[in-house]
């Protein structure tokens, strides 16, 4: 069977590294074998069927399906290459992280890295998200290389911190330095944001649907100039359509359908750094 389901036996007292246990990887086992699969908790080692009661459903590509409070398992999605992760219950760290395919889809909150050095697929958080979603892992230089990451509430620090492809919609108030060193790609908010977004933006588009949210562009931003109206027409029918999609029913649906009629006030900048991203306000 492609499809398994793990239901979280009781409350984790440590934290529990689920790198590896991948929808593709499962399918290809038999259910004795996943039960036995090692991970780690704390500084222990325990068969996976420790932590999980664990079944097999029929599916049409590899599925796993876990339940639970989940708040203290990191790594879920990690290299995820294919298949589809859906989670009922908040989830730990690094959710998605370094995912190249496939969809991974939480209905709760998510931790801190959440979609880190991510390189394609897709990646939904019905709730909220911790700092640093899709920035880089320590040393790197990358943050987010491509995919599509919706955070249906709100998200911490540092959101897309050296972002360089993709998109990224926050429905919900995201922290502090949001969009910092922004590299490529759009980031949109629904909301407002902390202190210094687009710090060191060097390309990209921050995207702020609700202008009067929006703080006043940096100093180091200057009005755009060119005429951008067939640019904006392309651009805001794809966002328009995402939001169809995947945020049906909510407010910021509404706003991303709205965008084909708006006309943007447009910023540029980090001049700090010499930078020519962009900031897009619709009205």
């Amino acid at each position: 069977m492609n499809g398994h389901r793990l239901t979280l036996r009781q409350r984790l007292p440590l934290r529990l590294d689920l790198r590896g246990v991948l929808p593709g990887a499962l399918a290809a086992l038999d259910l004795a074998a996943i039960e036995r699969l090692p991970v780690a908790h704390g500084r222990e080692w325990l068969p996976l069927a420790e932590c999980f009661h664990i079944e097999a459903f029929e599916a049409e590509e590899p599925a796993l399906h876990l339940i639970g409070d989940l708040s203290r398992v990191d790594h879920l999605g990690w290299g995820l290459a294919g298949g589809e992760i859906l989670v009922d219950g908040p989830v730990g760290d690094h959710l998605g992280s370094t995912m190249r395919a496939g969809t991974v889809r939480v209905r709760g909150s998510a931790g801190d890295l959440a979609g880190v050095e991510m390189a394609g697929g897709e990646l939904h958080i019905e709730g909220d998200a911790g700092h640093f979603v899709a920035s880089t892992l320590p040393g790197s230089m990358d943050g987010l290389r491509g995919g599509l990451i919706c955070i249906h509430g709100r998200a911490g620090d540092r959101l897309g911190d050296r972002m360089r492809r993709g998109t990224l919609i926050v429905g919900g108030d995201v922290g502090d330095f949001a969009a910092s060193r922004l590299v490529a790609g759009s980031v949109l908010l629904g909301g407002g944001a902390g202190a210094h977004p687009g710090y060191g933006q060097r390309r990209g588009s921050l995207v702020w649907l609700q202008p009067d949210a929006a703080p006043a562009p940096p100093t180091t931003f200057v009005p755009g100039q060119g005429d951008t109206a067939v640019f904006w027409q392309l651009f805001a029918r794809d966002l328009a359509g995402l939001g169809a999609r995947h945020f049906a029913g909510q407010a910021i649906a509404d706003a991303l359908a709205a965008l084909p009629a708006r006309r943007p006030q447009r910023w540029r900048g980090d001049l700090a750094v010499d930078g020519q991203g962009e900031w897009l306000l619709p009205r």
